[in-house]
């Protein structure tokens, strides 16, 4: 099995494995912060006890998360120069750079402000309290911020050339604000904040199956609804803009994840397959499922737009195909679904029953809310899947191939430290499971009475 003994491969897995359970915590990090900003602005302009006690509640929820999610991402970086040498060794003057500023300007401010906001409430007043709240929220979406012009960068990379096997930045400004960032970031973090309205949904809702605190995670859960109406068609139109942009900027991975091998002549229309199997040996499909001018119209917004297929590209530079033409489909049916479950829901809301005299209510759709949170999850690997497979051969697009960017590292040192990733991780999520199944079997504190009431 050449899988074994392939470096390059077990380095690449190593870091999708890494990458796919640290990118678990940063999503509710950052949409958890925005929400708790949100509750405490409102306890303290009503001065309704009840959103204090939520904040008291979801806060801790957000320690344990923030927690795992700072463990599990140090590993990230630190394989750039162990498994990642050469490509750091050529571009780390300025990609090492932007990673750095996330940690110096995001993570240190977060923690910094990250203490106040958890045990800070006798010892700061009211204002000082919200300041560190949102600059917690703030230094999180920092991050996401940081690390996508990082990633963005290696899709598109920009404001600079290689000389003498050296980037040699230009223009910096450029190079931090490459042509995928803009999109590429407010997808994900859109993204974020799906992934913590629908888990703020879900918990809310299997409270309220459970009859326990029924009033509470009711005002929870509506809140939650009330956000995902705008959320959620939010990030199906910026996915949209961005499909086409990517369209522009990597034809190739476009023609990957929809297995679209034949550009379509002028005047004519290309079809969107729906299902497929992609024969990459003998360059077509052995079946697929087409819709006629879908293609077209979703990359150019045009019933005969041209969209080039893989057969414009040399071999050598194709993306694999089969993992991104089904990642895609099924992160974009579950986006589907998410807005599907919503409108549901405002039609039971309609319907009179989200009240707490209808408990439990629509159990359906409270299970509906636990298996989209866990899709959300799956949805944003998926994407990230779609994202970064869809770029190979490439790991800095056009100018470093993956191969080129590896660590010449014995194939059997790589598969132990991935077998000791693996092992790591795993324990660490138990404990993370754990400690978060103890949070939520104590609940929430209704007998929370705010700081000012002790003076």
């Amino acid at each position: 099995m050449d899988y074994l003994t392939d470096p390059v491969l077990l380095s690449r897995l190593q870091f999708a494995l890494t990458t796919a359970f640290h990118i678990l915590f940063p999503p509710l990090t950052i949409g958890l912060g925005v929400f708790l900003v949100v509750v405490e602005g409102l306890w303290l302009r009503t001065r309704d006890v009840t959103y204090y006690r939520q904040f008291r509640f979801w806060s801790r929820i957000f320690a344990v998360n923030f927690a795992v999610g700072v463990v599990s991402g140090i590993p990230l970086e630190f394989q750039f120069g162990t498994n990642w040498g050469p490509f750091s060794a050529t571009v780390g003057n300025f990609f090492g750079q932007v990673l750095g500023f996330e940690g110096t300007m995001a993570f240190m401010l977060e923690s910094a402000f990250l203490y106040i906001m958890l045990f800070g409430w006798k010892k700061v007043g009211p204002k000082m309290h919200f300041f560190a709240t949102i600059m917690v929220a703030f230094a999180a979406s920092l991050s996401a911020f940081w690390i996508l012009a990082a990633n963005s960068w290696m899709q598109t990379p920009s404001g600079g050339h290689i000389e003498n096997g050296l980037f040699v930045v230009d223009n910096y400004l450029a190079a931090i604000f490459s042509p995928d960032l803009p999109l590429a970031f407010s997808h994900m973090y859109l993204a974020c904040l799906e992934v913590s309205l629908f888990v703020i949904g879900a918990v809310s809702g299997v409270y309220v199956l459970c009859g326990k605190h029924v009033a509470f995670f009711l005002k929870s859960f509506k809140l939650a609804v009330l956000a995902a109406i705008v959320v959620a068609p939010l990030q199906a139109l910026v996915g949209d803009l961005n499909g086409q942009e990517i369209g522009r900027l990597q034809p190739a991975k476009v023609a990957a994840i929809e297995s679209h091998w034949e550009t379509n002549k002028p005047g004519e229309p290309a079809a969107w397959n729906m299902l497929a199997w992609p024969d990459p040996e003998n360059e077509r499909n052995l079946f697929e499922i087409p819709v006629p001018y879908g293609l077209s119209l979703l990359i150019t917004h045009s019933l005969t737009g041209q969209v080039k297929g893989l057969k414009d590209f040399p071999k050598q530079d194709r993306p694999p195909i089969v993992i991104p033409f089904y990642s895609f489909r099924l992160m974009v049916g579950i986006g589907f679904a998410m807005v599907g479950v919503m409108l549901w829901t405002l039609w039971e809301w309609k319907k009179g029953r989200l009240a707490p005299e209808a408990t439990p209510g629509p159990k359906l759709l409270y299970l509906a809310w636990v298996a989209m949170a866990g899709g959300s999850y799956l949805a944003v690997i998926l994407g990230w899947v779609t994202r970064e497979v869809g770029r190979q051969p490439w790991l800095l697009y056009g100018l470093i191939r993956t191969g080129e960017g590896a660590s010449k590292l014995p194939a059997g040192h790589v598969g132990l430290s991935l077998i000791g990733f693996a092992v790591a991780y795993t324990v660490l999520f138990l404990v993370f499971v754990y400690f978060m199944a103890k949070l939520l079997r104590h609940g929430p504190d209704l007998n929370a009475v705010p700081p000012e009431a002790h003076r």
